[in-house]
């Protein structure tokens, strides 16, 4: 006969407090967020470990990090959470108006200042109590474009976030996935900027260019494409984000390939203004990402349909 389990042994709110303390990788904040001390979180994450036979996380000097046996049991704890969380919820429907939840977004920092703004003025309308965090992403090194986010999907199954913005055409077929808006590139500089009078080719060349790269990596798709007409260009400078890129460009003379939806938006702001480009520059859909087990919670639902309508 086969080993039963004996489930009253486990206490759900332990997997709460493991889907916590991974969120957060830190135990003081972890504690914070389920309004516990400390020593609660240390004294369950010990039971835990008796019950599960792992360590699960393993102290550093700046909080805690998972063991790989943690990361495997993150997606299945989510799911079952998941579960657990959508059939309480069927005793009292989600509802916008009277919700105090928080929900975390995850996204690269362009997409999100597009967004955001309107995803709040929304929410002052038809959730006031709803309250957000954001996260920003990026994409892994020395992987292709379109896997290059696939981390960040392992990040949302570990409830890192609840759903994330990303610039995907694919997911796999446990994620939903919803178009939010279609970007395209466009040349933008400060305000009485020469190339605007003249945006050729052969002056957008010659001109100082930045580029947006966490990393500090002065190529990218735009000096492919040049590449590919036979010419380059100088980056005199490079960012770690795009918020930051929009304040170098209202200061200085140099001009960037930034996402129009971006520069729409934060235009005015930074006193911005911006050309079509001179090239033929790669387009691209932002989808919102979302685990479909996920979807079974009423609230998650509502953000991902209300996201999908924000613009």
């Amino acid at each position: 006969m086969l080993h039963e389990i004996d489930l009253s042994r486990a206490d759900l709110n332990l997997l709460v407090l493991f889907e916590v303390v991974l969120r957060e990788q830190h135990v003081g904040r972890a504690a914070e967020r389920l309004s516990l001390s400390p020593s609660a979180i240390s004294h369950g994450l010990g039971r835990l470990r008796r019950l599960l036979g792992d360590p699960l996380f393993l102290r550093t000097p700046r909080g805690v990090v998972p063991t790989a046996r943690a990361l495997d049991l993150a997606a299945p704890i989510a799911e079952l959470l998941a579960r657990a969380r959508s059939v309480i919820a069927t005793a009292e429907p989600f509802d916008s108006r009277t919700s105090t939840r928080r929900f975390t977004i995850g996204g690269p920092d362009g997409a999100l200042a597009v967004l955001v703004p309107a995803l709040l003025a929304a929410l002052r309308e038809e959730a006031p109590s709803i309250d957000l965090g954001i996260r920003q992403v990026l994409p892994q090194a020395g992987r292709i474009l379109e896997t290059s986010w696939h981390p960040v999907l392992d990040q949302i199954e570990a409830r890192a976030m609840d759903l994330a913005v990303l610039p995907i055409r694919e997911v796999p077929a446990r994620f939903a996935a919803r178009v939010l808006y279609e970007e395209t590139f466009v040349i933008a500089m400060r305000a009485g900027h020469p190339f605007r009078r003249r945006p050729t080719l052969e002056r957008y060349s010659e001109m100082q260019h930045l580029v947006v790269s966490e990393r500090g990596d002065p190529h990218g798709f735009v000096d492919e494409a040049l590449a590919a007409l036979g010419r380059k260009r100088r980056v005199a400078l490079t960012v770690p984000n795009f918020m930051q890129a929009l304040s170098v460009l209202a200061e200085t003379d140099l001009i960037a390939a930034l996402p129009r939806s971006l520069v729409r938006v934060q235009a005015q702001r930074f006193g911005l203004i911006h050309v079509e480009a001179p090239l033929r520059l790669p387009d691209f859909e932002l989808r919102a990402v979302i685990p479909k087990v996920a979807l079974m919670d009423g609230g998650l639902a509502w953000l991902f349909d209300r996201l999908g309508r924000l613009l």
